[in-house]
């Protein structure tokens, strides 16, 4: 089966975009905790979600990576105007 270079190249293209994403290794964050059930060396870390006992590997814990600010766009709400008067002969009035 021959592959076209239109397919070949989309192909290459591909596999260079998401080589980057798949570069770097998975965020080991601190979990700010009051207790630590951990064994000793080890503290709680919080990896993908799932907290467990472990070494991290960023500097900021999982919290202060979950209060950054974020700029959210705010929707206004329009309402629509009332017509008062529908003068005759103007397109739309009943």
């Amino acid at each position: 089966m021959p592959i076209s270079a239109r397919s070949f190249f989309a192909t290459v293209s591909l596999v260079l975009m998401t080589s980057p994403a798949l570069a770097g290794g998975v965020g080991i964050y601190a979990y700010e905790s009051r207790a630590n059930f951990c064994p000793a060396g080890l503290q709680p870390v919080s990896l993908n979600g799932v907290i467990c006992c472990g070494t991290p590997n960023q500097e900021q814990t999982y919290q202060q990576t979950m209060r950054h600010p974020v700029t959210r766009v705010t929707h206004r709400v329009r309402s629509a105007r009332a017509h008062l008067s529908c003068p005759a002969g103007v397109k739309g009035c009943n």
